[in-house]
């Protein structure tokens, strides 16, 4: 009776050169499947609420265009003076004090979304509770449905509030996924974190301020 074959250990070194001799996959436009740089436009589908990639061409044939996608703006923009109560903000019953708000034109409802280990977490926002903060912040009635998110840090007694595109807050929602650790996240999340809001208070523009008059103002 032969013996059985011994088994031969896979050689780490081979493996690596394996690995690298691998085509590194790349996003791909959703539209006509051309190969995307890092940095690169997105569109949602308006009813099922999902996001994809496209090209520059493909995606300017979706500017201002009505229909079953709608174009991502590039620009985030930072909103001063908004007006939000503590008491406003804890009744939406929120448990971190980070979410971004978006109003869907399929439902007619707004929703507020908050990063979570598991990804992006909704909760319903009572209409009246949003029209409450509509009158107290004309800014607001600027914010594109489905496109456009109220983003709202409060975290470490900050008070910062954006009309971020949708895609932007989904990045947040990613970063918190991806670097949570243990109960209370750990310190790397949270340097991620702040690394995040730095690099959106700097492109965030032109502000927005609510004038006087009521008037939203660019500043």
């Amino acid at each position: 009776m032969n013996p059985p074959p011994i088994a031969r250990r896979p050689n780490p070194i081979a493996t690596l050169h394996r690995l690298a001799r691998r085509p590194v996959e790349r996003e791909a436009c959703e539209f006509c499947s051309l190969s995307l740089p890092p940095s690169h436009r997105h569109l949602v589908e308006v009813a099922a609420h999902r996001i994809v990639c496209a090209c520059d061409a493909c995606a300017l044939r979706f500017d201002n265009v009505i229909g079953r996608w709608k174009l991502i703006p590039r620009d985030s923009r930072r909103i001063d003076s908004f007006r939000m109560t503590d008491a406003q903000w804890e009744s939406l019953s929120l448990p971190i004090g980070l979410a971004f708000f978006s109003l869907s034109t399929a439902t007619g409802k707004v929703t507020a979304m908050y990063p979570s280990p598991a990804g992006a977490t909704e909760s319903l926002v009572p209409l009246s509770n949003w029209a409450a903060l509509v009158e107290q912040n004309v800014a607001l009635a600027q914010m594109q449905p489905d496109v456009e998110a109220l983003l709202v840090n409060r975290l470490k007694e900050r008070r910062e509030y954006f009309l971020a595109a949708i895609d932007t807050c989904y990045e947040l929602v990613g970063i918190v996924r991806l670097h949570w650790r243990g109960f209370s996240g750990g310190d790397r999340v949270w340097d991620e974190l702040d690394r995040f809001f730095e690099r959106l208070r700097g492109s965030a523009s032109p502000q927005l301020e609510v004038s006087r008059a009521g008037e939203v103002a660019h500043a």
